[in-house]
């Protein structure tokens, strides 16, 4: 158990915002779980307690080396009006630290999906192949393990509401399974020459690519476009491009290595009508 102050964290806001999907409200707190692992998060006055199972997974996971007063002060520098509203309702989000793996994985099954349906899919992944563990009364299944999803049966997958996404999923796990696909060795490339390397998966478009690369790669200068950031882009910077790649290319050249945590205010912030 580790105690830390919740300047520039906001436990909800980072959990809420569209990057994980494995968490739940529990009594004061939340409950959140990271590939095999498993937290109690509560917020209370000034103070975040977070009581996990392994301390050193979970300071890394919430990102709580960074100095993030310095990258909320680059950020608002820009001085652009929207970016600096969103920034001041939820300067508490954080890019967490998630694996490769699991990121990828949620990601592709996120597409065309909305938060709610894509957290009950990604729940029943985990009950049907998840590891069962318990942590201080609470049980839960871990995130599946690369053998456990390469064992499946795309109609297995399909069962648990993944639709046309169980054909990518099967196809992504026997890749990571038999090695022709590492995302090990794939974390040591630049940010655009990884996008090129995951766009090769069937099944990655722009989004889930860039979705990959920002919270399960921690490349943070990738800015992800849904519709809701295509709405924002129209509506709040007037902006006139239709495609979304060129979207993102717009807001990283504004950005930089900034722009994923940019995307994070300006997300949730559309999402919460706070703009």
């Amino acid at each position: 158990m580790f105690t830390f102050s919740n300047d520039y964290f906001n436990i909800e806001d980072t959990l809420d915002c569209g990057q994980v999907f494995r968490f739940r409200k529990e009594g004061e707190g939340f409950l959140t779980f990271a590939l095999d692992h498993c937290a109690y998060v509560v917020e209370k006055g000034d103070l975040v307690t977070v009581d996990g199972d392994d301390d050193s997974f979970w300071h890394a996971y919430f990102d709580l080396d960074a100095d993030y007063a310095s990258i909320v002060k680059s950020v608002i520098s820009c001085q652009n009006p929207t970016v600096v509203k969103a920034c001041s309702a939820h300067k508490g989000i954080r890019i967490l630290r998630q694996s490769p793996y699991e990121a990828l994985i949620s990601f592709i099954i996120s597409q065309n999906n909305n938060i709610p349906r894509i957290k009950s899919i990604i729940e029943k992944l985990c009950s049907s192949f998840g590891e069962k563990r318990t942590f201080k009364g609470v049980t839960y299944h871990a995130f599946p393990t690369v053998t456990a999803l390469s064992f499946a049966a795309e109609e297995t997958f399909a069962s648990l509401g993944l639709g046309y996404r169980a054909a990518y999923l099967c196809g992504v796990s026997k890749s990571l399974a038999q090695g022709t696909l590492d995302l090990s060795a794939l974390s040591a490339l630049s940010t655009d020459k990884l996008r090129e390397e995951l766009l090769k998966i069937k099944g990655v478009g722009n989004k889930v690519a860039d979705c990959a690369l920002l919270f399960g790669f921690n490349k943070t200068d990738s800015f992800p476009v849904d519709t809701w950031i295509e709405k924002l882009y129209r509506e709040d910077f007037k902006g006139t491009l239709t495609d979304r790649k060129k979207i993102s290319e717009y807001f990283v050249s504004l950005f930089k290595e900034n722009s994923g945590l940019v995307q994070q205010y300006l997300f949730h912030a559309k999402r919460k009508n706070d703009l």
